[in-house]
């Protein structure tokens, strides 16, 4: 139950129309009092443009249309929101953020504590220091058979940046981005920030969300610059097997203009008997290929901040030279602890087994529970640690004191708010039809958790035809 302080927390508008009370020191990013249920999952609220500039008429603090255009990221929005109301008091169970729920090793952890004791804090390389792109070159050749030198190499501040350095370094002012739906929230618009069109294509659950070769050749013109491809899948857990990646790669063999960057950094989040493949690994893919990875999924270090980029010389020097004017090189003492991570073992070793070996009784656990409450789809993820769950049986009922639930946006907001259940609604993600669940977290908070959307979609029965 919520505390007292929660009357100073959200309060889902009903059709009726009932109004929150935030206090302004703690209304989440994105937040917005808009009537509207779905509006009110903040990232589809555009922000008032009054606030947005100076009382004074005589200064213009307008954005630029460039910035004005981009969407928040949901899953930002939403865990900001679920962290404020857990702040509150409110008792919420958060599956919307994708964060391994274990601690960094610590043999990691202690190479990153050594780093600072010793003095290992200045800047390095732009690209990185030697010895962590040496330690990646030896990694792409064991693990994934891809022969790359060090100044293949670029390290940046997250894998996230070093998409959008790759997106913006072989982009051009009406080029196109084909991006399989559903898709990680930030592919659209980095696709959008080089002044590129996306061009998204949809998948079906029944083909377990994965890109029909048909459909991509039935999209692709000469204006069709990059192919972005994440497998394992974030939001899916979709695993591409490697007879897919090959037919895929026939089409793109085609089209000379075509480049393809393969997000692999879910790559050893992965459950027998799927196998991860490196595009680049394919048959003349290596020249067209621009691969990411990094160490926040599979090392649990989200917050050291560590990606890379691995790809032809003269694009990984191109993307370095903007990494170079917006933030320089990755920290110093989150370079020392990648080192130790690549030195785990071959996929994190015995390390990051045991990881993946909870990840996946907790999916088992989720397929299984979930898989049986009426009108719910799901097809079962191979990697990663998502589930992408088909909810749209349950779109058009109404909610007693809530109201209508027609979309993602609103049924995620009925869970949040009646039940205190966060999870990121699919139209964040290119699908509608769908939720994502994050099941990085102990498998007594998956139980209640299912326990929680069990009782939510009770109700919801009587009200449309499942």
């Amino acid at each position: 139950m919520a505390t007292q302080s929660s009357a100073a927390v959200i309060s889902a508008t009903s059709a009726a129309g009932r109004v929150e009370s935030f206090p302004d020191s703690k209304k989440p990013i994105g937040y917005c009092k808009s009537g509207n249920m779905s509006s009110r999952i903040c990232a589809m609220a555009k922000p008032n443009d009054a606030e947005t500039l100076s009382s004074s008429s005589s200064v213009d603090m307008s954005l630029s249309p460039r910035v004005q255009s981009l969407k928040p990221s949901k899953t930002m929005v939403i865990t900001d929101l679920a962290a404020t109301l857990v702040q509150s008091g409110v008792p919420v169970i958060r599956l919307a953020a994708g964060e391994p729920d274990f601690d960094t090793p610590k043999v990691v952890a202690e190479a990153g504590v050594n780093a600072i004791r010793q003095g290992f804090t200045r800047y390095t390389l732009n690209a990185g220091i030697t010895e962590l792109r040496e330690a990646i070159c030896r990694k792409l050749k064991e693990e994934n058979g891809l022969s790359y030198a060090p100044d293949q190499i670029l390290v940046s501040n997250g894998a996230k940046q070093s998409l959008l350095q790759a997106v913006l370094a072989v982009c051009s002012p009406g080029d196109e981005v084909i991006i399989p739906a559903p898709y990680w929230v930030s592919y659209t618009e980095q696709a959008r920030l080089a002044d590129a069109t996306p061009v998204v294509i949809p998948t079906k659950i029944s083909n377990n969300f994965l890109l029909d070769p048909k459909d991509l050749e039935s999209k692709l013109t000469e204006k069709s610059r990059l192919l972005i491809l994440c497998s394992p899948s974030n939001p899916t857990g979709s695993v591409y097997p490697k007879s897919l990646l090959e037919e895929i790669a026939r089409i793109i063999a085609k089209h000379p203009r075509l480049l393809v960057l393969s997000d692999e950094i879910y790559e050893h989040i992965i459950y027998a008997p799927a196998t991860h493949t490196s595009f680049a690994s394919l048959p003349d893919m290596y020249e067209r290929t621009l691969t990411v990875n990094g160490f926040s999924k599979a090392f649990a270090m989200t917050g050291w901040r560590l990606g890379y980029l691995a790809g032809p010389k003269h694009i990984v020097a191109a993307c370095s030279k903007l990494q170079g004017q917006v933030s320089s090189g990755a920290s110093s003492i989150a370079q020392k602890a990648g080192v130790a991570a690549l030195g785990l073992g071959k996929a994190g070793g015995e390390t990051v087994a045991e990881m993946v070996k909870a990840y996946r009784e907790r999916r088992d656990f989720l397929v299984k529970s979930l898989g049986e409450i009426e009108g719910v789809k799901i097809s079962e993820p191979q990697g990663a640690f998502y589930l992408f769950i088909d909810f749209s049986a349950y779109y058009g009922s109404e909610a007693e004191g809530f109201g209508l639930i027609n979309d993602s946006s609103s049924l995620a907001l009925y869970f949040l708010d009646k039940f205190q259940v966060a999870m990121v609604p699919g139209d964040a993600f290119g699908d509608d039809s769908c939720i994502r669940i994050s099941y990085a977290t102990s498998l007594d908070v998956l139980q209640a958790a299912v326990e929680k959307i069990r009782k939510a979609l009770e109700p919801l029965r009587a009200t449309v035809s499942v």
